[in-house]
């Protein structure tokens, strides 16, 4: 649980607060945080050391299949050198890479987009964040292939996927449940076997819930700067809570949301809060520019993007953690400004997870602003996991 002390409440709830309010101005995808909080859980491990990154040779130490990637025991300039390695090892193979399918799945009556590649191996499936889709893995998916079946998919309400109303639908259809159920069918009728998930940002909260719901088809759950979900009910202060519930209805129950959406529903806006997530604004690029923005074009995005931002219950991080049954590892952009490291490193003292990666100098989207640490990573990860690298595939 959030643990508020009295005499910082009301000065972390403001800043929250006057950083949504700037935030609506520029943002498409409307980071939540409360950068100068501190999230306490009743946990019995030691915690994690909380050393600044040029001191992370004293931190835990991460070593599969004898290399150390990415650890927290190493200093930037080994993990930039094992970075180089992998880069190089990619880029010019003669392999070439699988062939990437684009699909569609039919389910619970609506149209699913997933994208797929690879025919052997351990099956991973990859799941976006907020505002984002399938390919925002594009990155990933032709290189984690070379010895993995890997799927990528579009959440309901995300990306080319459909996106019911959420006036018809109901209030309840847009939630992590829901996600979590659509996550854990996909395995069963496409994927056909066990998976690992591999999320980022708000669909690590997807997988967690996947996981919880059916132990059984997880295996293994890589964590790429989850979401701390700080707006959440259980995270608002007493005070301020009414205030974000107004704030939250005149969004989406007026013409202000939608006129705000459409405000920023554009190629610079888009650019300008990928320039603020991405601490490598180098890898913002057009082709991510329109990844993002195109999909946020088509009929039903503006309803559920505002369905989304009012969502304040559900699941926490916290909350799910405890529950998991399969290894989790969390790797962690240290150049996220919206989903703080230094908030993120206590999920890492959970029994669950094997260990907290600090990614130098990345933000929040690690997968595509940082591949050449992300693939090796889920390589090493699953490998770990793997009872057989090649085993077939199995009915669910």
């Amino acid at each position: 649980m959030l643990s508020w002390t009295t005499p910082r409440r009301r000065s972390l709830w403001s800043v929250s607060y006057s950083r949504i309010m700037a935030t609506l101005s520029t943002s498409l995808t409307l980071p939540l945080t409360l950068s100068n909080s501190k999230l306490e859980f009743p946990l019995s491990r030691p915690k994690i050391s909380t050393s600044p990154l040029h001191s992370i040779s004293n931190l835990s130490r991460f070593r599969p299949n004898g290399s150390t990637l990415c650890s927290m025991a190493m200093g930037n300039d080994q993990i930039q050198d094992n970075a180089n390695t992998n880069t190089h090892t990619h880029t010019h193979t003669n392999t070439p890479l699988p062939q990437l399918q684009t699909c569609t799945w039919n389910w619970r009556g609506y149209s699913i987009r997933y994208q797929c590649a690879g025919s052997c191996g351990p099956a991973l499936v990859l799941v976006h964040g907020f505002g984002a889709n399938s390919d925002h893995w594009r990155k990933n998916v032709p290189v984690l292939a070379k010895s993995h079946r890997v799927y990528a998919i579009d959440l309901i309400g995300y990306g080319y996927s459909d996106k019911p109303n959420p006036h018809e639908v109901g209030d309840s259809f847009y939630t992590f449940e829901t996600w979590a159920s659509q996550l854990n069918d996909f395995c069963s009728s496409v994927v056909k076997d066990e998976a690992f998930f591999i999320c980022n940002s708000i669909g690590g909260l997807v997988g967690l819930q996947a996981a919880v719901l059916k132990p059984q088809i997880c295996k293994g759950i890589l964590l790429l700067n989850i979401s701390l979900r700080m707006l959440h009910i259980k995270k608002q202060p007493w005070f301020g809570r009414p205030f974000i519930a107004f704030f939250q209805s005149l969004l989406r129950n007026t013409a202000m949301g939608k006129l705000f959406y459409k405000s920023v529903a554009t190629p610079a806006s888009v650019r300008s809060i990928l320039f603020q997530c991405y601490h490598d604004t180098s890898q913002v690029t057009e082709e991510l520019v329109q990844v993002i923005l195109h999909p946020g074009l088509e009929p039903g995005a503006v309803d559920v993007f505002l369905e989304f931002i009012c969502y304040s219950g559900g699941p926490l991080p916290e909350e799910l953690l405890p529950q998991v049954k399969c290894p989790v590892l969390i790797a962690w952009g240290d150049k996220d400004p919206w989903e703080p490291i230094e908030l993120g490193r206590d999920y890492g003292n959970f029994d669950s997870v094997e260990d907290f990666i600090i990614l130098p100098n990345v933000g929040h989207c690690p997968q595509d602003e940082a591949p050449h640490f992300v693939n090796p990573l889920v390589e090493s990860f699953v490998a770990r996991h793997s009872k057989s690298p090649a085993s077939a595939s199995v009915t669910i």
